[in-house]
């Protein structure tokens, strides 16, 4: 697929309802292993706490089970959320992970807490870190990373070790620290596509090149339910389509069963919410994704696409999946960025 447009994967290890955690990692692994095989280019696992739904609390852990059941796909969070960490512990632990499987890993950062302020009273003992502070995080971070670095203290392993960095975002502040900072930019589209194309241009407008990156590289989050026709690529949706309404309810929950119907059954309310959150979507079979697909890009002009499908059964999960890849190697980049 070398000459395909680079599609990527986001997994946030959905727990099924019916499911457990368990099987969530054995189906990530799985879905790593045919996304390499099919030759999607990185594989990204999300933060997230307390969310009955998604298994990848534990970040960096799962990242390296998925790196250890891969062989040469870039294997990376999507991301890691710095105000719940130290600075310190992210560059040890992705320093562990660049010593293990060398040239494969990415970091991808935001500063969004990845839960409630309950959970990230929890997480922190206290709430003293500040999002505002993280400019400065991000810069120790990579600091701690870089071959001289001024920190007080050493990070062993990750010195040295330059772990490629990115800047997440679904709002202008990370657009414009990631261009202030030289570094690539995924925004997160295939949730809060609302100030997307004012983030990828304001990017893209103020760029600095840095020693990680010459040039401006915006991929963008990107939902897929692919299947075989186009009514079953909408049963398959109905699972996220009901998660999305739980979670903004105050009632997140597993990964539902699909509903055949589901969006005749719901009310205006819900369809605005969906048509909002979701309006960064491929539903369909392989011709329909084709072409939803080549006008986001085309509308973008993004560099990658990283794509996401919460899927409740597996099997179809890995279809649409593998339907996405296919339909690649016929998309093409938008000649000229906005």
């Amino acid at each position: 697929m070398s000459s395909s447009y680079p599609l990527s994967i986001l997994d946030l290890s959905p727990i099924a309802e019916g499911s457990d955690a368990a099987q969530s990692f054995r189906n990530s692994l799985s879905l790593a292993q045919h996304g390499e095989s099919w030759g999607y280019q990185r594989y990204w696992l999300a933060e997230h706490h307390g969310m009955p739904g998604i298994a990848s609390a534990a970040t960096s852990v799962l990242i390296g089970h998925i790196a250890g059941g891969t062989k040469s796909i870039r294997v990376g969070a999507g991301g890691i959320m710095l105000p719940n960490h130290s600075p310190l512990v992210i560059a040890e632990q992705f320093g562990t992970l660049e010593s293990l499987y060398p040239g494969r890993i990415d970091l991808g950062l935001g500063r969004a807490p990845g839960s409630d302020q309950r959970t990230a009273r929890a997480l922190r003992r206290n709430l003293s870190s500040d999002a505002d502070e993280f400019p400065q995080d991000v810069a120790e971070l990579m600091d701690y990373l870089s071959d001289d670095s001024q920190q007080a203290v050493r990070a062993v392993p990750g010195h040295g070790l330059k772990v490629p960095i990115w800047i997440l975002g679904s709002s202008l502040f990370g657009a414009q620290l990631a261009a202030a900072m030289g570094l690539p930019y995924a925004f997160a589209s295939h949730f809060a596509p609302q100030q997307m194309m004012q983030a990828i241009e304001i990017y893209r407008a103020t760029f600095r090149p840095s020693a990680q990156l010459a040039k401006p590289y915006v991929m963008l989050g990107f939902n897929v339910f692919a299947a075989d026709t186009d009514d079953e690529a909408y049963y398959l949706a109905s699972s996220a389509q009901q998660a999305f309404i739980n979670l903004r309810s105050g009632r997140p929950a597993k990964l539902p069963l699909p509903v055949h119907g589901f969006l005749q059954k719901i009310g205006p309310q819900e369809h605005a919410l969906l048509e909002q959150v979701l309006s960064c979507s491929a539903i369909g079979a392989p011709d329909t994704v084709a072409e939803k697909m080549q006008a986001f890009i085309n509308y973008t002009g993004a560099d990658e696409l990283m794509i996401t499908a919460q899927i409740h059964e597996h099997a179809a999960r890995l279809r649409s999946y593998e339907i996405a890849a296919q339909v690649s190697k016929n998309l093409r980049p938008k000649t000229a960025a906005i």
